[in-house]
């Protein structure tokens, strides 16, 4: 089993739920120069990840221009996550022997370059083919990007420091996107609904690219690995393996598997989740209060949510350091399948505003906890598989969801049964993350009988 390193939990210590770690504080582990780099890039990124998601989203569902049922809702999410899933195992191959550092910068740019092609097709008018295959370009090589900044937070912080790095890096940098979201929803409201202003508020979402590329020309060659290779001659090699040394590696460590476990169930019920509030937003809630249905709803829920994964990052050290990793992955398994349950209950605009907060804060909980798994007990070698196994299961499960959402909904999302069947994933995650934990206490018990 792969050693955790100085100062982060073993194997042994993450099943019983003794979860030691070192804290250096924000302020001192802001001050790390390799570290606020990269934390800076990331910021940029997710930004305008964040940015062209919402103004591609807006364009196809939120357009007065164009009808969105929920198939068309589908696979506009499809075609901003899919190339995750699909170009994963690649991009972490590809991620394990190419230097990091140009990782970053070329992808950035070269997702710039989709991003304005993007938005000229949007501002045409076209749909479709050609409106998809740039988008989902695009998204793809978005996937480097996000990969190699996972893989690289070990080469910028002492590994004693790594579960509170991995924490605030990850929670900031998905309140980032979602700041970049909202702030594509504002400026559709500035410049206009149609394609024209959905087309340009794409556009102006370029920013974020080229801030980070500019930002990950700092560090230095070699700064943020690999320090080593697979051994294997060949990239392709490499990139064909890819998904099988991720597997093997993950299946090799319970409480790896225990915390993909937990977090593919929680993206399925995600998804499933997002595809009825998205119809919801647009055909079925009128305005309620100073809550707004619509575009504008749309915004305040993402708003929430970002609240939501704020609050993780406060939360996810106390409840690690009080209960241990796995049971803080049940606990929040347990509030999202009540938040499930109250949405199938009482479907309404309040409770869904409501259940974006604590869904984003009880997600992104579980999405922490399976971050330090796999950065702390995973060897630098296969971590960028292993990582693209992890985007894998991150995303590919969240698209079949709202697929499957969108066959089964009807045209305006109110559908409670759904919500029951999101609440039902959650207890299967449970459930599955209970079993890989105790094969991880029968691996450490034969592991420790002495040899006859």
């Amino acid at each position: 089993m792969p050693s955790s390193g100085p100062g982060l939990p073993s194997a042994a210590a993450e099943v019983s739920g003794a979860t030691p770690h070192v804290r250096l504080g924000l302020v001192r582990l802001v001050r790390t120069r390799g570290f606020r780099r990269l934390l800076a890039v990331r910021f940029a990124t997710q930004w305008g990840d964040g940015m062209f998601q919402a103004a591609l989203g807006g364009a196809v569902l939120f357009n007065p221009e164009r009808q969105a049922d929920p198939i068309a809702v589908a696979a506009g999410l499809a075609v901003l996550l899919l190339p995750y899933s699909l170009i994963g195992p690649f991009a972490g191959a590809l991620i394990d022997r190419w230097d990091r550092k140009r990782v970053l910068m070329g992808a950035n740019v070269v997702r710039a370059a989709l991003v304005v092609v993007v938005a000229a097709v949007v501002m045409s008018g076209a749909s479709g083919v050609a409106l998809y295959l740039p988008a989902l370009a695009a998204a793809g090589v978005n996937r480097f990007v996000l990969a190699a900044l996972s893989v690289a937070l070990p080469h910028v912080v002492p590994r004693r420091h790594l579960v509170e790095a991995n924490t605030f890096a990850v929670t900031a940098g998905a309140a980032t996107a979602a700041i970049g979201g909202a702030t594509a929803i504002g400026l559709r409201e500035l410049v206009g609904t149609g394609d024209a202003g959905s087309g340009a508020v794409t556009l102006i979402g370029i920013a974020g690219s080229l801030t980070a590329a500019v930002l990950a020309a700092g560090f230095r060659r070699g700064r943020l690995g690999p320090d080593r290779t697979d051994g294997r001659r060949s990239t392709a090699g490499s990139v064909l393996h890819g998904f099988a040394d991720g597997a093997r590696a993950t299946i090799a460590t319970p409480s790896v598997a225990a915390s993909f476990l937990a977090l593919g169930t929680h993206r399925l019920a995600f998804g499933v989740s997002t595809l009825l509030s998205l119809l919801l937003f647009r055909y079925a809630f009128t305005d309620a209060g100073p809550l707004r249905a619509g575009m504008a709803g749309l915004g305040e829920a993402v708003v929430l949510a970002a609240a939501g994964l704020g609050t993780a990052a406060l939360l996810a050290p106390w409840m690690v350091r009080r209960w241990g990793r796995p049971r803080t992955v049940r606990v929040s398994l347990v509030v999202a399948t009540v938040t499930q349950l109250t949405l199938a209950a009482l479907l309404s605009l309040p409770i869904v505003m409501v259940a974006a907060f604590v869904l984003g804060l009880t997600g992104q909980i579980v999405k922490l906890c399976a971050d330090a798994a796999v950065q702390g007990e995973v060897r630098d070698e296969v971590l960028g598989r292993v990582f693209a196994l992890y985007d894998i299961v991150f995303n590919l499960g969240y698209v079949l969801a709202v697929a499957a959402a969108a066959l089964l909904s009807p045209p305006d999302g109110a559908a409670p049964w759904l919500f029951g069947t999101a609440a039902l994933l959650y207890v299967l995650g449970y459930l599955g993350h209970d079993m890989q934990l105790r094969r991880g206490r029968r691996l450490d018990a034969m592991s420790a009988k002495p040899l006859s």
